[in-house]
């Protein structure tokens, strides 16, 4: 549990998730979005709308002749509270899911299935990120505009969510989208 919050602790959580991306070494998770409220509107532009914390975290994996177990823990294999769960699955060939951002949010995506690809943008940058490892979980943190697509015939998609559905919490216009994104970097 993080016990206090300063810019200075948020500007060197920022510098060990880039880090860690670059490098593949597994960094403390993000601490959860409500922590965050009494800071300045800058740290908030940088810690939550910011497309280099999505990341791919490795779930741990336990193998056995048998076969292999991946368990996901509340605030210690990804770093939220989970609140719900849901999954994709029969998706036709050529469809695509998501095409929207969250407000507050935190996901986690992971293919525990076959294989499909998620495109985040974070209304400045695209990165394409293609799952096929039900061990691999793709974070997603709050206010970033993801796209799922190039499902794999027979693809489960597992979605790990920090909040229970709210139709208030969703932009499923893109320009919409930009417009909150525009409004809270100007802040």
């Amino acid at each position: 549990m993080i016990e206090s919050l300063n810019k200075n602790n948020i500007a060197k959580h920022v510098e060990l998730s880039v880090e860690g991306l670059r490098t593949g070494v597994r960094f403390p998770p993000a601490p959860p979005i409500s922590s965050f409220r009494t800071l300045t509107n800058i740290f908030e532009v940088l810690y939550f709308m910011n497309i280099n914390l999505c990341r791919i975290i490795t779930l741990p994996k336990i193998q056995d002749s048998r076969g292999n177990l991946t368990s996901i823990e509340s605030s210690h294999t990804i770093p939220f509270e989970i609140k719900r769960i849901y999954y994709i699955y029969d998706i036709p060939g050529g469809s695509e899911r998501g095409s929207h951002a969250h407000g507050e949010l935190e996901q986690l995506l992971v293919a525990v299935s076959g294989s499909f690809d998620v495109v985040i943008n974070d209304g400045i940058t695209n990165k394409r990120i293609h799952l096929n490892r039900p061990d691999f979980g793709l974070y997603i943190c709050p206010m970033i505009w993801r796209n799922l697509e190039n499902f794999s015939s027979g693809s489960v998609c597992l979605s790990i969510a920090s909040l229970p559905y709210d139709e208030k919490d969703y932009y499923r216009i893109y320009k919409d989208y930009l417009k909150a994104l525009e409004s809270k970097r100007s802040k």
